[in-house]
């Protein structure tokens, strides 16, 4: 995947994912201050960011859409890319968990149209699921984002705004298919046939889902956050972000792209889930929130860098689209 520069050249809608680590990252921030005192203003100024970056790629995409249609339904029905499309509605409903305490009529607005893109764009896709006639190959973790990203973000969104009996509407969906949907993941990376080199960022999706139902969790209930379950949650998204750092080399193949953020929607919600649980006094979360907080910060923070000096770098190349 290419970063787009242009106000004409193609923008995937795979950059949202850029939302979703920057919002999860200040959100974790927000927790930190009640955990250790640090500046209210960091969370609140990398909260800033991602909405920025939100509203910037959201006109882009809206205007991509109404030039260049084609494009649209290109990324729409490819096979792997398809779901990405989901990621606009997961970003909106992040950005109402970050302006909701600015302003609450401007949250709940966001999150109609979160939730209404989410609901519109998730059954028209599972609707092409359940027809048939797909390859088992192209069965990977960004199949979560429809149906299970965005069902757990509108519950988040939800309890943020004082309806947590709708948000465990969501929330139950969200859980169901995901539980759905895991063994058919697992199936296609054991297969015989490995994923193909630019499809491996993708598999950064797979850590997401158990830490940001945990993370929905705990907006529902935050009374529940020493609770079997929510453990239960939280340690299997930790380890499977430890199987992707054993994995690193392997996925390390793919060269730098602005799909590598496929991995900070999981670790963003793990760190938003440790400090909550630290906060909350769960003992292993209070030994394990400094290394994930800094890890989540380091990860984070050298992908945000990376990616800038990539746009700044292709925007002063001579001839560059723009």
């Amino acid at each position: 995947m290419r970063l787009s520069l242009g106000w004409n050249s193609p923008l995937p809608a795979a950059l949202f994912g850029s939302v979703l680590g920057l919002s999860g990252l200040g959100q974790a921030w927000r927790v930190a201050v009640r955990l250790w005192d640090v500046p209210a203003g960091i969370g609140e100024g990398v909260l800033a960011g991602a909405t920025g970056t939100w509203a910037l790629l959201l006109l882009r995409y809206l205007w991509q859409a109404w030039r260049h249609p084609q494009r649209l339904r290109q990324e729409f029905l490819h096979p792997v890319q398809g779901s990405t499309p989901a990621l606009l509605a997961v970003s909106t409903l992040l950005v109402v968990l970050a302006v909701r305490p600015y302003s609450h009529t401007l949250a709940g607005v966001l999150a109609v149209v979160g939730i209404g893109w989410h609901l519109g764009f998730s059954l028209w896709h599972t609707g092409l699921l359940w027809q048939g006639g797909r390859a088992a190959l192209d069965t990977l973790p960004s199949l979560y984002l429809p149906s299970v990203a965005g069902n757990f973000t509108s519950a988040a969104a939800l309890g943020a705004l004082g309806a947590a009996s709708w948000g465990w509407l969501f929330m139950g969906v969200g859980i169901f298919s995901w539980m759905a949907l895991e063994s058919l993941v697992v199936q296609r990376l054991w297969h015989p046939q490995p994923v193909p080199v630019p499809q491996r960022p993708l598999l950064g999706i797979q850590p997401a889902p158990p830490v940001v139902c945990a993370m929905a969790w705990l907006i529902l209930a935050p009374q529940e956050a020493a609770s079997h379950g929510m453990l239960l949650l939280w340690g299997y998204g930790l380890y499977q972000l430890l199987l992707t750092l054993r994995l690193a080399p392997w996925l390390r193949a793919q060269r730098f792209a602005p799909s590598y953020w496929a991995y900070t929607f999981g670790l963003a919600a793990a760190t938003v889930c440790t400090l909550k649980l630290a906060v909350a006094g769960v003992g292993p979360a209070q030994a394990l929130a400094v290394p994930v907080f800094l890890g989540a910060n380091l990860f984070i923070g050298y992908l945000a860098l990376r990616s800038l000096f990539d746009f700044v770098h292709r925007l002063g190349k001579p001839g560059a689209p723009g």
